[in-house]
C-alpha cells in the first residue's frame, strides 16, 4: 500500500491569478506547500498535479515531481484523481489531498489522515476539523463560509452544512462546542476514483459542498479532531502576512519557525474545491 500526497495546482485562481508562482519570500508559493509536504512521515511520494508545462516546470526546477492533468478539469479533486490514474496507483493506496495554497501546513495534520485511514480499514475517505467553543466563536458558528460538521460518537462525519447547526439562541454556540471544517482530505484511491463518477446529489447542490456527494452515496468519511489550522492563501492580503511572516522568521531564526502556527481563520472554506 502506498502512501502518497497530490498537490492539486493551478495557474487559473480566481482571487489572487497565478498566486503558486508568487516569489517574494525567495521561493514561489508552491514550493512552500512542497516543502511542508516533504515533512510528513512514512510518505512514499509527494506529487504536484498541475494544469499545465508552466508549473510543471516550476516544480521540476526545485527538484519536486510533477504530473500534467487537463487544464479544464471542474475541482482539485478530480485533478487528484486524474493524476493517480496517470500514475497507475491500485484501489488500497492513500492519497492526501493538499491544497496547493496551504503553506503553513502542519505536517502533523497530514499524519493524522493517514493514521485514520489505516486504523479503519473499510473507510474510504478522511477529513480534519477543528474544535471550537465559546462566544467568542459565535461569528463564525453563524458565517456560512465557516463549514461545520457534526459527527456520530466514534468519529464519522453524519452531516456537512453552512447552516448554524445545532439551533442556538442568538449570541450563543452549543454549549457543547461545534466541530468547524478544514478543507483536507485523505482518500483510499478507489473512494478518489469513485467520487469523480457520482452524479452530483441534491444536498451537494444545496450546501455546495462537495463532500456531501459522497456522504450521499454511502461512503463512510472520518474526521479528525485538531485544536488550530493555519489559514490558506486566498487574497493579496493573506499573501502580504505571509510574506511578512517569512521575512520575521529569517530575521530572527529562534522565533516561532517553521512549525508555528495560528489560530484558525478560515478553514473549511474551499470545501473539496481546487485552490481558486
Amino acid at each position: 500500500m502506498a502512501k502518497l500526497i497530490v498537490i492539486p495546482a493551478r495557474l487559473a485562481s480566481q482571487r489572487l491569478p497565478r498566486k503558486l508562482l508568487l516569489d517574494e519570500t525567495g521561493w514561489p508559493l508552491i514550493r512552500h506547500v512542497h516543502e511542508r509536504c516533504l515533512q510528513v512521515q512514512d510518505v512514499d511520494r509527494v506529487i504536484v498535479a498541475t494544469d499545465g508545462e508552466p508549473l510543471q516546470t516550476v516544480v521540476e526546477e526545485f527538484g519536486g515531481e510533477a504530473v500534467i492533468t487537463a487544464e479544464d478539469l471542474p475541482t482539485g479533486t478530480d485533478r487528484v484523481a486524474a493524476a493517480c490514474q496517470t500514475l497507475g496507483l491500485s484501489g488500497d493506496d492513500l492519497v492526501i489531498n493538499v491544497q496547493g495554497d496551504e503553506p503553513q501546513l502542519d505536517p502533523e495534520h497530514v499524519q493524522m489522515l493517514i493514521e485514520l485511514l489505516e486504523n479503519h480499514p473499510d473507510c474510504g475517505v478522511a477529513t480534519l476539523a477543528v474544535s471550537r467553543s465559546g462566544r467568542d466563536s459565535e461569528a463564525d458558528f453563524r458565517n456560512p463560509n465557516r463549514v461545520k460538521v457534526i459527527t456520530d460518537g466514534t468519529g464519522r462525519a453524519l452531516a456537512f452544512t453552512r447552516s448554524a447547526v445545532p439551533e442556538t439562541a442568538d449570541g450563543e454556540v452549543p454549549e457543547q462546542g461545534w466541530l468547524q471544517h478544514i478543507g483536507i482530505y485523505g482518500f483510499r484511491n478507489e473512494a478518489l476514483q469513485r467520487f469523480c463518477h457520482l452524479p452530483r446529489g441534491v444536498l451537494e447542490q444545496q450546501e455546495r459542498l462537495e463532500q456531501l456527494r459522497l456522504l450521499e452515496a454511502g461512503c463512510e468519511i472520518r474526521v479528525g479532531t485538531v485544536e488550530s489550522a493555519a489559514a490558506g492563501i486566498d487574497t493579496e492580503q493573506d499573501y502580504r502576512r505571509f510574506v511578512e511572516k517569512i521575512r520575521r522568521m529569517k530575521q530572527d531564526p529562534g522565533g516561532e519557525g517553521q512549525t508555528g502556527m495560528s489560530p484558525a481563520a478560515n478553514p473549511g472554506q474551499k470545501g473539496t474545491d481546487e485552490n481558486s
